[in-house]
């Protein structure tokens, strides 16, 4: 038994180092995730601003056609002017006039607003462009890094995979899934040390002959409180 719980001891090891691995990786993958997503979010922005500016040209096109309308209005009404022979007819002609040249310089107001619109987006998708070709350049070269880093993890597993296969092939089946359960339930801590009379996963007392039968080694004794498999370790 005492051969058992050294090697459940030893398994335990190893999946701990297996564990923090797997967290290394996880952590990494979540930094390229992270920078992905800026990139999304940058290419999102720059397409909504594309959206904008699309709409913005569309108004302008809109009151340029109205503004050529009115121009060509002004000039039909002031050359019609110049034949008119009655006074009542001029003034109803003038007063065509000066409404479509007010008309004439509102939409020059809405269009120069139009075009300062367009400068501005143009400006904040000039901005946004830089920013995501520096997200871009950045994720790239960290992916590169972390793939490597990725990469020297997977291998460091792969190496001590087949010698914890060993191990698990050398111990009862029932010990290996009563170790699974507990891992499961204790956050991955299984096997505990016990050490000057408590258990040292839960800092629990343990009662004085449970603890005795600890140096015999042969059975598998759990501490009361956690639950988890108590070893010995020497030295």
């Amino acid at each position: 038994m005492q051969k058992n719980l050294n090697m459940l001891d030893e398994l335990q090891t190893i999946d701990l180092k297996i564990d923090g691995h797997k967290g290394e990786k996880e952590v990494l993958q979540e930094e390229i995730a992270a920078l992905e997503e800026k990139v999304t979010g940058a290419q999102s922005a720059i397409a909504l601003k594309r959206g904008e500016l699309a709409a913005l040209d569309e108004e302008k096109g809109t009151l340029e056609e109205g503004l050529a309308a009115e121009v060509e209005n002004i000039s039909r009404s002031e050359a019609h002017q110049k034949e008119i022979k009655t006074q009542k007819e001029y003034q109803a002609v003038s007063r065509e006039i000066t409404t479509a040249k007010k008309l004439k310089a509102e939409l020059e107001e809405q269009i120069l607003q139009k075009i300062g619109q367009i400068d501005e987006l143009n400006g904040a998708i000039n901005g946004i462009e830089e920013t995501l070709s520096a997200l871009e350049e950045n994720t790239t070269a960290r992916k590169g890094e972390v793939q490597d880093k990725i990469d020297r993890l997977d291998e460091e597993i792969a190496g001590i995979i087949d010698k914890r296969e060993a191990i698990v092939k050398g111990l009862p089946a029932t010990m290996i899934r009563r170790y699974g359960l507990l891992r499961e339930q204790r956050r991955g801590i299984a096997v505990v040390e016990a050490k000057d009379g408590s258990c040292l996963g839960c800092n629990m007392h343990l009662p004085p002959q449970l603890y005795n039968t600890l140096f015999r080694g042969n059975e598998l004794i759990t501490c009361p409180h956690c639950q988890r498999i108590l070893v010995l370790r020497q030295g």
